[in-house]
């Protein structure tokens, strides 16, 4: 199960990256994403740490911060429902 999960993310991610690399940047592009890797880092870091959702933990990596970062808030629930779809 675990495998199936891991080649639909190398999949997914190897896709996104083509995408990106195939289209043209606009200007100011990096430093958009870089503001919103930070805001998404204080976000599950305040979510974690804030007691809203009780017995969970979003763990602070790369992966959880840019699923946040491309997918706003509604990725912090996609993450918390991946981990309970593979932890359970």
């Amino acid at each position: 199960m675990r495998s199936i999960w891991l080649i639909v993310f190398i999949v997914s991610s190897c896709t996104l990256l083509y995408l990106m690399a195939r289209r043209k940047l606009p200007r100011g592009f990096f430093s958009r994403f870089g503001t919103h890797l930070v805001l998404s880092a204080l976000a599950i870091y305040a979510l974690n740490f804030s007691g809203w959702i009780t017995g969970w933990y979003v763990p602070l990596n790369p992966g959880t911060i840019g699923t946040v970062a491309v997918l706003g808030l509604p990725g912090v629930g996609l993450v918390l429902g991946l981990q309970h779809l593979i932890l359970t």
